[in-house]
């Protein structure tokens, strides 16, 4: 009998926290997976007690997931290497802009034939132009990737309303490994071949909610807010077209979880969305509000339309994606918020 795979989660914000309750629960039902799921935790005080020594204790992320028991086999880690080492799944759920320091510290302790599984919502961009997560990762440690991407609001998740998510994964054999650690009744996996698109749909939602932000801090309604979301839906496929040149993007891919259903979520839901309304309300920077409304955490949305510019203007494509660009001008370049319904009745009707 094959040797019971060792689990290590990256990083303990709300969303890791959130897949935390899921794997360890999966882990210990599952002879295929070693029961104990390392958890890497960003060690700070909380009431003058360490992080991880109350996870471990109190079984509680009471900083960023408060109020949800995690399973007593998820062990709180604060040095990553010794989390990572002799992992045999990584799952990867850290806040883009830190992933390459993350690799960077592990590379030289990860097993070869490790598999990765990136739940991070973001881009990186170099001179080379634009990298998902998930090459990031491969590059820098050598390992196979996959990607979990979805309408999966964290506290709905620890809640364990049902929802579903969609991994992007090539190898049928890793594929079911990772049905096996992430599905529960209430998280249904639907596995498809195109991860890349899979990524591309997770990172470009979060510009799109945004903008479905300003639309509500302008006191706008439902009726401008679909346009936001088919809009931005539209700008994604060509995104997607832009940059998925390796096989042909499959508009099916879109109706997963990963498409329709996390861009829906977010424009209604999430953090992104909240930020947004509070700046057009608030005339706060972006970085004002983070600190004020996710106690620190980054925003994904802005980054990520921050590095989807410069790749447009390497392109010279800015004019044909005026909603990402929109959202990019006004987050950071000082453009009045009450110009983002222009790009909307300005849009191209086809793209």
């Amino acid at each position: 009998m094959a040797a019971a795979k060792k689990v290590c989660i990256v990083g303990s914000g709300n969303w890791g926290s959130a897949i935390a309750k899921i794997v360890g629960v999966n882990a210990a039902r599952h002879d295929q997976f070693d029961t104990t799921v390392n958890m890497w935790v960003f060690e700070e005080m909380v009431n003058d007690r360490k992080l991880t020594e109350i996870i471990n204790t109190d079984h509680e992320n009471v900083k960023y997931l408060p109020g949800h028991k995690l399973p007593p086999n998820v062990l709180a880690i604060p040095d990553l290497v010794q989390a990572a080492e002799g992992a045999d799944i990584l799952i990867f759920v850290v806040p883009h802009q830190f992933i390459i320091r993350v690799c960077d510290t592990i590379k030289d302790h990860v097993k070869k034939d490790a598999i990765g599984i990136s739940l991070i919502k973001g881009i990186d961009v170099g001179p080379a132009g634009l990298k998902l997560i998930s090459q990031v990762i491969r590059e820098k440690l050598g390992i196979t990737m996959t990607v979990l991407m979805g309408a999966n609001i964290a506290n709905e998740v620890a809640e364990e309303k049902f929802c579903e998510t969609t991994i992007g994964c090539k190898d049928k054999v890793h594929a079911s490994i990772l049905k096996d650690l992430m599905q529960t009744e209430n998280f249904r996996v639907t596995v498809v071949e195109e991860l890349d698109v899979v990524e591309i749909c997770g990172a470009l939602k979060n510009i799109v909610a945004v903008g479905a932000g300003f639309c509500d801090g302008l006191g706008f309604g439902d009726n401008t807010k679909a346009a936001v979301i088919r809009l931005g839906l539209m700008e994604m496929i060509a995104f997607a077209r832009v940059f998925c040149t390796d096989c042909p993007v499959s508009p099916v891919t879109f109706l997963e979880s990963c498409g329709i259903a996390d861009l829906i979520t977010t424009c209604y839901g999430g953090r992104n969305r909240k930020i947004g309304e509070a700046f057009a309300k608030t005339g706060k920077t972006i970085e004002e509000l983070e600190k004020e409304m996710l106690g620190g955490q980054k925003l994904q949305g802005p980054a990520t339309a921050t590095e989807v510019h410069h790749v447009l203007k390497q392109k010279n494509m800015v004019e044909k994606f005026p909603l990402f660009t929109a959202v990019y001008q006004i987050c950071f370049n000082g453009h009045p918020v009450s110009e983002f319904i222009s790009c909307l009745q300005n849009h191209p009707e086809h793209m």
